[in-house]
This record gives C-alpha cells, structure tokens and sequence, in this order.
C-alpha cells in the first residue's frame, strides 16, 4: 500500500455510518461515502463541530451545509499551496490521497538525470501538474473544463510557480492527443486520470468503459524513445484494477513492463482508509495502472 503520510493539512479523523469526518486546514468537513458500511459510535467532538457538511440525496446529488466556513482557503502539501473551495458533488478541488503518487513521481523525475516532458490529462486543478513542475519537469497541463484550468493556474501562483514550464491547454483530451500525434510531438510521462463520464468543451462524449483503451492506445504514439512512466488514476468502482493492468501491459507490451497491484491510502488511529491501486513496474520504464475504489482495511 503507498500511503498519503506526509500531510500535515490534512487527516481522516474518523469514518461512520457512510460518512467520513476530515480536517482540512484548521477546518473539519463531513462528506459521504459509501464504502463506510459500519455503524461505530460517532465519539470525534468534530462531528459535532463540523465547519461544513454535505448531505447526500435519495434523489441524487446532494448539497453542503456551511457552519463559519470561509468560500475559500489554502492547505499546504510540501512546497505547494492549494486553493479549497466546496461545490458539486461533495468536492473541495483536490483529492490528497493523490499525494501518493506525487511523491512516487516526483522522485523519479529528480532522479532523472536529464530534462523531463510530462503530458497531464483530464488535470483538473493540477495537484499532479504542480508536483511535476516543482520536481523539475516542463508539464502540459490538459482539461476540458475552463474552470478547472483557472483554478489550476490559481494553485500555481499561490504555490510560486507562476513563471514554470507549464502549458495550459483547455481542450477535450482526445483531440488533443490526437493533434500532438500529428504535430510529432512526444513525452517522457504521460499521466490521466479520467472520469467515469465527461463532456469535453464541444460537447464531446467521455464514458471511460468505451474510451479508455483507445485513448492509452494513442498515448503509447506520445511516448519518448526513453519514457520515464505512465500513471492511470481511475475512481471508477466497475474498473477493476487488473483490467487497467492487463490493458497498460497489452499496449505497452514493447517496453516489456509487468504489472502489480498496490493501493492509495491515508493512515489514522485504528484503521487505514485505502483505495485500490495498480503499479506496473518495467525494465524499461514505470507504468502505474490505478484503479481507486475506495476499500478500507484495517491495520494489522
């Protein structure tokens, strides 16, 4: 298991009766899961303090409740500041068992040895971008949500790296794979992290059961005759994680890389919250299949 332990902005405080409590800064939420099946007494003072909380639907979707929490605030990850802000869907703009894989990443290129091209695509608010950059890597950054690229360029300011090799590109990720095959472009790393479901900026149609393969297939044409990794982060629960696996090492199969199966993870008293994931690990370069879940397991 790789586990997300070196925040200090962030925790999972306790989880019961298919909601998690979390601190978030000096600011504790209440969001939803459904993997949290149990009924365990709810003794945390934060849930009776909570600073916002998020009620889920029977009907669908939900909405937050706010208790004394500002629109808007900063946690810090190492070097980088990000900027939270709640919204749809019970989201704050970050996902920080991803840093994880920063970390992973992030040392490899250090480690590199030479100048490091990395494509990110579906970034959203560009957690991953950010970490490549400050490890030393010229990054373009791909999403087809405006808002999300904004906020992105947020998180780059307010972590100094506004003047970083970053290229900004709001764009349907396909297309624009596409056009930097034509243009003979390529990459050194190639990092996604795709949704279940998405509408590109022209109204473009993403379901990831029908589009993944074909997408890592034109990616593989992106790839540097001397790749350093592949990273696939999916929270698609129907996707299991081998057959991310079995696809990356199908595609792949040149590079001769063989797959194995790890899981992102936070640890707190008691128990470790966890999601499930694959890592490939080749002879020639690392390929990282991720297919997260949301399992937890307790520690032994």
């Amino acid at each position: 298991m790789w586990i997300a332990e070196n925040w200090k902005d962030y925790e999972v405080i306790d989880c019961s009766k298919g909601e998690k409590l979390e601190r978030w800064g000096k600011y504790l939420l209440v969001r939803p899961d459904p993997q949290v099946i149990w009924d365990t007494p709810k003794t945390e003072k934060g849930w009776r303090k909570m600073n916002g909380h998020y009620h889920r639907s029977a009907k669908g979707g939900g909405e937050w409740e706010f208790f004394d929490l500002p629109e808007q605030w900063q946690i810090h990850y190492g070097s980088l500041t990000f900027n939270l802000k709640p919204f749809s869907f019970k989201h704050t703009g970050l996902f920080p068992e991803q840093a994880a894989n920063w970390d992973w990443f992030s040392e490899k290129i250090k480690k590199a040895g030479r100048p490091i091209k990395v494509l990110n695509l579906f970034a959203y608010t560009g957690g991953a971008t950010l970490a490549a950059a400050a490890a030393g890597a010229s990054v373009t950054h791909v999403d087809a949500s405006k808002g999300m690229v904004t906020w992105a360029k947020e998180n780059a300011v307010s972590s100094g790296l506004k003047d970083a090799p970053i290229r900004w590109i709001v764009d349907d990720c396909v297309k624009f794979v596409e056009r930097e095959i034509r243009r003979g472009n390529h990459y050194d790393a190639i990092i996604m992290d795709p949704p279940s479901y998405g509408r590109g900026p022209k109204g473009e149609i993403w379901k990831i059961e029908d589009a993944i393969y074909p997408l890592v297939q034109l990616c593989e044409q992106l790839l540097s005759d001397d790749p350093l990794f592949f990273l696939i982060n999916s929270y698609t629960t129907g996707l299991q994680p081998a057959v991310l696996s079995y696809m990356m090492n199908t595609v792949l199969k040149k590079y001769h890389a063989r797959s194995r199966l790890m899981k992102l993870g936070f640890r707190y008293p008691r128990m470790d919250l966890c999601f499930l994931v694959g890592r490939v690990d080749g002879l020639k370069f690392n390929l990282c299949a991720a297919a997260c879940g949301g399992c937890y397991g307790f520690l032994d």
